[in-house]
This record gives C-alpha cells, structure tokens and sequence, in this order.
C-alpha cells in the first residue's frame, strides 16, 4: 500500500501531522537568528514558498526513495503553503480519515452526543438508536441511557428499528471480522458490539513423584455474560487455518457467535466482535436492564407524540478517544449520529454526512476527498496531501489551540504515539 508522510497509514500516525504543522509555526516564530541556509525560501516571481533543505533530505533519503511519499507543510494560523513534495497526488490515507470526522462531528453534532430518541403513549416507552456507540462501552461507558431505560415507569419498553448502514463498509477486509478494530456498525450498540475475554493464570496439575506438568486449565471471564455459554476451550482437533493470527487467543466462527479459546502459559485478555441481530440485541438490553424489552415499529403520531433525545456523553470525551488510540468503530458510530442531524431523520447514513459535508462545508479544499466511510478502513478512501492538512487548518482555525491538541494524540503522551517522538526526559 502507498504511503505518505502526510497521510500514513492510520493507526499509529494519525496525529502526527497537525503536532509537526503547528510546532513548526511556532519554532519558526521563536527563531531568533535567521537560518542558514533559509528554512523557506520564498521566490520573489511566484511568491511561492519552498524549503530546499527538506527537499532535498526526502531526495536522499534510501528508507524514503523505496516508498510513495507526500508531504505538505502550511502555516496553521494561515494555511498558507510552506512545502510540497507531491502534496498533489492520492494517496490511501488509512485512518487519518478520522480527521474528516471528526470535523464531520464538531461541525453538526452538540457538545453532548445524542443518546437515543424516544416517545412514550400509555404504559409503553418507544426508543430507538442513535448510533450512539457508548451504552455500557468498555473504554467510553456512558450510563446515562442505561439508567433511563432502566428506571422509567411504564411497563413495557420497546425498542423500535431504524434503517442503518449495513454492518461492514464497502471495501472493507471481510475476513477481519474476528479482529476487535472491526466490530459491526449498528443504530443501538451494546459493550462496543465486542465481546471480552479475561483469563487468569492457568492451573497447573501434579502427579505423584514427578514435577508440576503443563498447564491445562485455565479460567476465562466472559463479558457480557450471554456469551459465556457460547465460549469453550480449544479440543485436541483444533487447529488455525494459515491465514489466522497465532498470536491470537480467541477466534469466533465467522456467521455464528460461537467463540473458542486457546488457553495459554500466562493472563491474557482478548476482544472480538460478535454478530449483531435484532434478536441478540434485545436479549442483551433484557439482560443487562433486567426488564423486557419487546421490539415494535417506530410510528409516532405526528400530532400527539412528542419525540425527544437524550443526550449522553460530552462529545470530547469520544473524540479524544476516537483520535488517540485510532478507534474504527467509534468513528464509524460517530459518523452515523451525525447523520441524525442531516436530512430525513428515519435512517442512519454515513454516505448522507458525507455529500452533506464535502458539498457545503469542505467543497474549497484543494482536491476533491474520495470519502467512504468514517475509520479509514476502506480502500477506496483516497485524499492528497495538501487536502489533508486544509483540513488541519480548518479544525484550528475553528477551535482554540488547546482544545484542539487535548483531543489529539502526541508523541510521548496517552495514545497511538506514547513511545515515538517524544521529547528526552521523564515520559507524561
């Protein structure tokens, strides 16, 4: 796969292009002997500037020569260019796609995210999903859609369907499914649509005389609970197929959630998505709400019902986490809710977002984004350089520096990049 110094491939460098284009406006302000030579040159004809230092560092470079690379440098406070160095062509960008997003998020959701929408007529409480993706999330709980459902008065709660994305987004590695960065997109997730696996130090046996064998048990906690019952150790049949990961602990059958586990010398924990349904979701809801959930139609009367939100949790809190660890699902979850603020409200559409954005918010940047989905899992995703860091112009253009740079990861701090490009001395 093509890469870039601009639009690296995702995970462990999302953020490294907005920490270099602002620190470098800011040494360039502190600098107090011009460089020699000239860190930019500026020609005088054309006004535009360069830096041949740079340049001609990326020439020699024998790691870089090998790769596709693109660079683009721009003053932050202004967005004019600095440095290009095939700032103009596509690249696949990976998981830098986040930063579309999460201008996609700051621009049209509120500052806390929609937790479900809901009426109540009679003795039933109607809900349905907003693609909030934090109900009882392992690393982003939020509990304030938990405790509504659980404490309301009527007695019957019903969970009403939504039209949604389908599970996977187009181009997506269909044979990831047993990966955790890529759980199913739903309207209403519950646990990250993940299931969770914690095993203790395994149990040794002893026979009389000699030493301690192998172990051969071990305990595994299972998360939620549901699934225990579908989860076994691994037979003496076992055996991986020459594409699975044996680096792995847990693997799920690909069209059932039925989850097998290989115990090990040592304490492990795994996560693995499960295959959501409508069934399995209402089972869960009953389960951790300890009350029955039905599932009905959403049909409110259009003059008698009053349709609210219920907001949940601060927005930045999702942010931040989407953009420091390189989170797939909940940037996928984080385009959906947006959505419910574009368009018709009866359906959860990235795409909808998408062409809302790029038309009447993005349509100025320098080359037009191939945008498909919210993660940058796709390969069909293509942005060049110059785009991508107008897009890191605009997010702080439109929000203070310090707000900006909390909800990014950096190097030697929380995050994708806790042990790169940090400063010498005690990490944070």
């Amino acid at each position: 796969m093509p890469t870039s110094f601009a639009t690296c491939r995702a995970r462990r460098y999302a953020s490294l292009l907005p920490l270099l284009l602002l620190s470098l406006t800011t040494a360039c302000g502190q600098t107090t002997k011009p460089a020699t030579p000239p860190a930019v040159v500026v020609d005088s004809a054309t006004g535009k500037a360069d830096m041949p230092w740079l340049r001609q560092l990326l020439d020699s470079s024998a790691t870089l020569r090998r790769q596709q690379v693109g660079v683009s440098l721009a003053d932050a406070n202004t967005g004019a260019p600095l440095f290009g160095y095939n700032e103009a062509k596509y690249f696949t960008p990976a998981s830098t796609m986040k930063l579309l997003t999460l201008y996609a998020g700051l621009t049209l959701l509120p500052d806390s995210l929609p937790s479900l929408r809901y009426f109540s007529r009679g003795d039933t409480l109607f809900f349905q999903g907003t693609g909030d993706p934090t109900f009882l999330h392992g690393d982003v709980p939020s509990r304030r859609a938990y405790a509504f459902l659980a404490s309301r008065p009527e007695k019957i709660v019903a969970y009403c369907d939504i039209a949604c994305v389908p599970a996977y987004g187009p181009s997506w590695a269909w044979d990831d499914f047993n990966y955790y960065f890529q759980p199913e997109r739903t309207a209403f997730p519950v646990f990250g649509n993940t299931v969770r696996f914690y095993a203790a130090a395994p149990l040794a046996t002893h026979r009389s005389g000699l030493a301690a064998v192998a172990p051969v048990v071990q305990r595994v906690r299972v998360l939620p609970r549901a699934f225990a019952p579908l989860t076994g150790p691994a037979g003496e049949g076992f055996r991986l197929s020459p594409d699975q990961d044996d680096e792995m602990h847990v693997f799920r059958a690909p069209l059932e959630n039925r989850f097998t586990y290989v115990p090990g010398s040592k304490r492990w924990v795994d996560e693995v998505p499960y295959r959501t349904s409508r069934t399995l979701l209402l089972r869960l809801l009953g389960d951790t709400l300890r009350r029955a959930i039905v599932g009905t139609a959403w049909r409110p009367h259009p003059s008698r019902d009053s349709i609210r939100t219920l907001r949940g949790l601060r927005a930045d809190s999702l942010y931040r986490r989407m953009l420091r660890v390189s989170d797939n699902f909940l940037a996928e979850q984080l385009l959906l809710m947006t959505s419910t603020q574009v368009g018709y409200r009866d359906s959860l559409s990235g795409q909808r977002v998408i062409r809302y954005i790029v038309k009447n918010q993005l349509k100025t940047l320098p080359d037009r984004p191939d945008w498909v989905d919210g993660s940058g899992l796709s390969r069909l995703n293509l942005l060049t350089p110059r785009t991508l860091t107008a897009v890191l112009c605009r997010l702080h253009q439109q929000l203070p520096e310090p707000r900006l740079l909390s909800l990014l990861a950096a190097g030697g701090g929380p995050g994708t990049l806790r042990r790169r490009y940090f400063e010498p001395g005690p990490r944070r």
